[in-house]
């Protein structure tokens, strides 16, 4: 289907379909046969285009993000690198443990059930 046909159906507009396109929220365009392409250079959106933006609309809603956020977080979860300094980032910051910090909770609570104390924390 049409570019508007789709945005009507999600209920957005088709400049709102082109962003998220950019931003790679939808799936990857594969491109048809030599003999069979078309002249037209317009993308027609599937059924699982469809099931995509509206996963990615659901997201956005319920965590409250951008869709620039939900690309950056594919991001994370695709590219080593990224993931890499992000987790160091967040080390840093203290919002993710770092593994020595890990392994000592781990080996607190071990020695508390060993004891028969409840749980830390």
């Amino acid at each position: 289907m049409r570019i508007t046909e789709a945005a009507r159906r999600l209920g957005t507009s088709a400049r709102m379909l082109r962003y998220r396109e950019a931003l790679g929220l939808l799936p990857v365009l594969r491109q048809p046969a030599a003999r069979s392409r078309q002249h037209s250079a317009h993308r027609h959106f599937t059924e699982r285009d469809l099931d995509a933006v509206a996963l990615a609309l659901a997201i956005e809603r319920c965590y409250d993000i951008s869709p620039a956020a939900l690309a950056f977080g594919l991001k994370i979860m695709t590219d080593p690198a990224a993931r890499s300094q992000v987790a160091e980032l967040g080390r840093r910051t203290g919002r993710i443990p770092g593994p020595v910090t890990r392994a000592l909770d781990f080996e607190q609570e071990r020695a508390r059930r060993l004891l028969g104390l409840p749980p830390g924390r």
